[in-house]
Formats: structure tokens, sequence, C-alpha cells
């Protein structure tokens, strides 16, 4: 048994080029985002699967970060991440390939060196990073503000 379970849930409608879709969680706070071949593959309005993972990752990781840093006697002022998730032609499809973070931060008590061991540690630790590695390359940048 679980010890957490979020859901979440997408609905899609017609074929790939002309269908379209929506997603939702359990929270609420995503309800009935679109999405399409357009948002995913173009530059539609809407949202896809690799921007929410992107979401997921850079939310999970700035989580993990803080709390490291938090541990080890530092002040997590403000942490900000944007992950970019990164997709090649895979055969007749597509795959992630990468997970691109880049990370800013206002820390009290510490050194750029000191911060950036911080940061490859929560880019190990962090749940999100777990389930990709081995299948994504995960590269980290970080700038001590």
């Amino acid at each position: 048994m679980a010890d957490i379970a979020r859901k979440a849930n997408a609905q899609w409608m017609g074929d790939l080029k002309d269908g379209k879709g929506n997603i939702s969680t359990e929270s609420g706070t995503v309800e009935r985002a679109q999405y399409s071949f357009s948002t995913r593959f173009e530059n539609g309005t809407g949202t896809n699967p690799e921007e929410l993972l992107a979401a997921a990752h850079a939310g999970c990781f700035t989580m993990q970060l803080s709390a490291i840093l938090a541990s080890d006697g530092h002040d997590p002022q403000d942490v900000r991440t944007e992950a970019t998730c990164e997709m090649v032609k895979d055969g007749p499809g597509f795959k992630v390939s990468a997970m691109k973070l880049s990370v800013r931060g206002k820390v009290g008590n510490i050194d750029q060196a000191e911060f950036e061991k911080h940061v490859a540690q929560a880019a190990e630790m962090c749940p999100m990073s777990k389930i990709m590695q081995g299948n994504v390359e995960i590269t980290h940048e970080a700038v001590l503000e």
C-alpha cells in the first residue's frame, strides 16, 4: 500500500492530429486544462504532458533543495527552478531525452561551491528525478544570488 497517492485524469476525443483533450488533477488546481497535438508538437495554446512533467520536476526539486539547505544550516530565502523537458524523435514516435534544471537562489550562510553541491544532491534525491534516472539525462546549473 502506498504512503501517498495522488490522482490526475485525462480525456482525449478524436484522432491524434485533429483531436483534443483535457487534463485535471484531483485537487482541482488543474481543471480541464486543454491539450492537443498543436500544444504538444507545435506552439498552440494549452498545456502538454512534457510541460506538466517539467512543472512537477521543478516543484519537487525545489522543495528537496530547500529541505537539504535548511537541514545543513543554511537559510533558503528564495529558491527558483526553471525545468526544461526536452524530447527527441525515437523511431516512429518521440521520447523525453533530457530535463534541464536551472536554479537561482537567495540563500544565507552559503557560498557558490556549497550551493552547487546541494543542487547536485537535490537533483539525485527528489522523487521526480528518481523516476527519470537511467532514462533521462538530468542536468543542472546553479546561480547563487
